[in-house]
């Protein structure tokens, strides 16, 4: 009887202590549930969406562009907003953004909580890279921008027929154009150029969600003209990034070739013209660019303006003097910049006015004037001075750039060409000695 109870208590103790070590060792199901719960929380916090900064997870989102002769009010009015918050908007926001420029085809976008009709947000955007913020709560209003992603393209081409519409074949943006000839406007006559000659550029593009909206700067550049090649290495020297030659000389002048964006010339220096408007043989002592009306009229140089006015003859014009040698004038202006007066100081690319057909003009362009030592000499024969080169203490760093650069230019090919690498020796045969001097 003893041994029975002895056995049955063994089994007892034997179970007890076997549920005792279950429970303290075996896994916890409270403990997986609880962290479960945390990573179910992490996820629904990394599920919340954004749009122009604004938590949108539980918001309406109605998109939409304006149509001819829609107002804010107009928009507004069909998602339950008071006229009394349109009118305070309207007035308030006169600082940021005055909505009388909202503009037909323009995209905008409301946004509504999912428990109420009346709408919370009103975003509208003015441009591709903008966008103005309504907080129809608040009534705070806002200006922001969005973010730009710079893409950077490698681009050649062969011309076929003028140096725009062959780079705009290739998709390249007028003001890489208009960079691409200053770059060269003292090296080669882009109104002379044959077919065959090539060009190899790298520069960047603006992207805004996923549209290019503008052209950034150029970064390196080749062209060929005539079979003589033509190399714009980039270089910092002084603090200053410019263009260099293979040699080391800087492309960059003491003037910019042509005082409007890249265009072609009507009439150059001649000292018997017969004048379209008098009607009679006179000496034409500027050089004349055609171009649109209101195209941007730039400084060729730095300098200082010494006239800003209107001439029955000149029409609107401006006259700066750059140093003790040259001086330069600008006539037949739709109008001057704004602000701009003698005494005031420009630098080189500055806008100084915008081209028209005051004065003596039959129709918009810009005569463009150039004085050397107080008396008007022909602007495209004229040596300007170069820019400093590179200097012998940057010399070995420069060749090293130089090098890089002429491998990348190696890598671009032209269309139908098949890839080739070159080797160091045909980029430049010194390439050994570069590197040991860099080295």
């Amino acid at each position: 009887m003893n041994k029975r109870w002895i056995v049955a208590a063994s089994v007892l103790l034997t179970l007890v202590a076997a549920a005792f070590f279950q429970y303290f060792t075996g896994p916890k199901t409270p403990e997986i549930e609880t962290e479960n719960s945390e990573e179910l929380a992490v996820e629904e916090v990394s599920q919340d969406v954004f749009l122009y900064g604004i938590n949108v997870t539980d918001l309406n989102i109605v998109e939409g562009t304006v149509s001819k002769n829609q107002t804010l009010a107009s928009i507004l009015a069909p998602f339950n907003v008071p006229y009394q918050i349109i009118d305070e908007i309207a007035k308030k926001s006169k600082e940021v953004f005055d909505v009388r420029g909202i503009a037909t085809n323009k995209k905008f976008t409301v946004l509504t909580p999912s428990d109420s009709a009346q709408a919370q947000f009103f975003i509208y955007e003015p441009n591709p890279a903008e966008y103005v913020v309504f907080n129809l709560d608040s009534l705070n209003i806002y200006k922001a921008e969005k973010p730009v992603e710079y893409i950077q393209r490698e681009v050649s081409g062969i011309i076929e027929s003028n140096l725009s519409s062959d780079m705009g074949k290739q998709n390249i943006s007028y003001d890489i154009v208009d960079q691409f000839a200053d770059l060269y406007g003292w090296s080669v006559d882009f109104g002379a150029l044959q077919k065959g000659d090539k060009f190899k550029v790298v520069f960047e593009e603006k992207m805004i969600d996923g549209n290019v909206i503008g052209a950034g700067d150029i970064k390196l550049a080749y062209f060929e003209h005539r079979g003589e090649p033509f190399h714009a290495i980039p270089f910092v020297q002084n603090g200053e990034m410019n263009f260099f030659d293979q040699e080391g000389n800087s492309l960059k002048k003491a003037f910019l070739r042509d005082p409007v964006k890249y265009t072609r010339i009507s009439s150059r220096y001649n000292l018997r013209r017969f004048h379209p408007v008098q009607k009679r043989y006179k000496a034409h002592l500027g050089t004349d660019y055609a171009a649109a009306k209101g195209t941007e009229i730039r400084s060729v140089g730095d300098g200082v303006v010494t006239d800003a006015r209107y001439t029955s003859a000149n029409g609107n014009y401006v006259k700066i003097k750059h140093n003790g040698t040259y001086t330069t004038q600008y006539l037949h202006m739709s109008k001057i910049a704004s602000g701009l007066k003698p005494g005031q100081s420009v630098k080189q690319g500055q806008v100084i006015g915008y081209v028209g057909s005051t004065g003596l003009a039959t129709g918009p362009h810009l005569c463009f004037r150039f004085w050397k030592h107080g008396k008007q000499v022909d602007w495209l024969r004229e040596k300007i001075p170069p820019s400093e080169p590179i200097l012998a203490a940057n010399r070995a760093a420069f060749d090293s750039k130089k090098y890089e650069s002429l491998q990348v230019l190696a890598n671009i090919n032209y269309p139908g060409e098949a890839k080739k690498l070159l080797a160091d020796k045909e980029v430049n045969p010194n390439a050994a000695t570069i590197k040991a001097k860099v080295d």
